[in-house]
């Protein structure tokens, strides 16, 4: 709900804003939309390191070179914060890790998920849109490769994020959820959501995006089988489109490494 209430004819705008501890100007301030240039060297970006997660800032700048984009790697550095793919997860005063927060070793070195819901995976990327961006981020049980939530948001504030873990929890609860350091998986409010379901919480080593390998399958296909096959002009195409695609992925796309089953059916009836 918006906290001011432009349409009320009792109280003025100026009278809300006071009300509120706002500064009037601020309330008519409307961000500048990011340039088509920089549009295109996210969508760069993103395709890169979806086709190499384990590339840093310095290979995708010279990546972006050969395109013909020239740009440095401190650019490419603020670029991929911003876009949330350097390891951490980024955003408004989440760009820089925080010490404070409470980070968990790997737990799943020479461990293969045995069952359903032995083993989850969440992660968030980072989905482009013609004038713009959207985060998704999903949780995946790794035995059957089914994504049991979803959910996408413009920022990569926390909420979103609780939001849709609590979603999952509501179906099932996992032994060992594995995540990145990024700051909404080491937030306070993160870290006790699991412990308060009893979870065991697994993170991957710094910068290593091989470690959540199996997530990091789920982004390629739907990347290459969907957003990269389409525009999306809107947050609410966006959603429809993505959503049809998990739908898709969980219930009708079989898997050679599942012999050929959906996730669905590995998942329901194990």
């Amino acid at each position: 709900m918006a906290l001011v209430d432009w349409d009320n004819p009792e109280i003025t705008i100026k009278t809300q804003a006071e009300l509120l501890s706002l500064n009037r100007s601020s309330l008519y301030y409307k961000p500048a939309e990011p340039s088509s240039e920089e549009i295109a060297i996210k969508h760069r970006i993103d395709e890169i390191y979806t086709k190499y997660p384990f590339y840093g800032s310095r290979r995708i700048t010279v990546q972006l070179r050969r395109k013909g984009f020239y740009i440095n790697r401190k650019a490419v550095q603020r670029h991929m914060r911003e876009m949330g793919i350097a390891g951490i997860c980024p955003g408004p005063n989440l760009s820089k890790w925080r010490m404070e927060h409470q980070v968990f070793p790997y737990l799943l070195r020479g461990i293969t998920p045995g069952y359903p819901n032995h083993v989850w995976g969440i992660d968030i990327t980072y989905i482009r849109l013609t004038r713009g961006r959207m985060y998704l981020v999903a949780v995946m049980d790794w035995y059957s490769r089914y994504v049991v939530s979803w959910a996408m948001d413009q920022t990569l504030e926390i909420d979103f994020v609780l939001k849709d873990v609590k979603r999952a929890l509501m179906q099932s609860t996992p032994v060992i959820l594995n995540s990145d350091q990024g700051s909404q998986f080491t937030s306070p409010q993160y870290i006790q959501l699991l412990q308060d379901a009893g979870i065991k919480i697994s993170m991957d080593g710094k910068g290593r995006a091989i470690d959540n390998i199996f997530t990091e399958r789920l982004w390629r296909s739907l990347k290459y089988e969907e957003v990269y096959l389409n525009e999306y002009t809107s947050p609410r195409q966006a959603r429809q489109r993505v959503g049809d695609y998990l739908d898709f992925y969980n219930h009708r796309r079989p898997h050679q490494s599942l012999d050929y089953r959906t996730p669905a059916e590995v998942y329901q009836f194990q």
